[in-house]
């Protein structure tokens, strides 16, 4: 049963879905924000410079990529 508690702690609340998918701006930003540490490892590069040292960056550009679609789709979501 814990585990099963540990897992709900993680999750959004459903009042907040709800209100994201029918586009208050609060609610949307609540859920990007649970997702900003996901969204941020997938936007992770790793570079190399001319030593062959390694360097991980994130593509700024592919961040906004990512948060346009979740938006996308929590905009598209049937909640209800």
């Amino acid at each position: 049963m814990n585990a099963v508690m540990e897992t709900n702690k993680n999750l959004i609340p459903y009042p907040v879905i709800v209100l994201a998918s029918d586009g208050d701006a609060e609610a949307i930003n609540a859920v990007l924000n649970h997702y900003k540490g996901y969204i941020k490892a997938l936007a992770t590069k790793r570079l190399y410079d001319d030593d062959g040292n390694t360097y991980l960056c994130v593509d700024d550009g592919l961040r906004r990529r990512l948060e346009t679609k979740l938006i996308t789709a929590i905009l598209k979501f049937d909640a209800e």
